[in-house]
């Protein structure tokens, strides 16, 4: 969680990225990897399920 926090405070400090709230700014940095991933030919919908398999194996157990 602190290497996401540092990497959207850093993305909301450039540029006009002030101007946007928290949830503006996932939206952008969101956008952007789409865009990189249509520019580097990566497939996003996979990278994203790696990510979620990722989230759900490092999350604690529900109670």
């Amino acid at each position: 969680m602190r290497r996401a926090n540092a990497a959207l405070e850093t993305y909301t400090l450039s540029g006009d990225g002030w101007r946007r709230s928290p949830g503006e700014t996932l939206h952008q940095v969101l956008a952007d990897l789409l865009h990189w991933c249509d520019g580097t030919q990566r497939d996003f919908d996979a990278a994203l399920k790696r990510a979620r398999a990722l989230h759900t194996a490092d999350s604690p157990p529900s109670a």
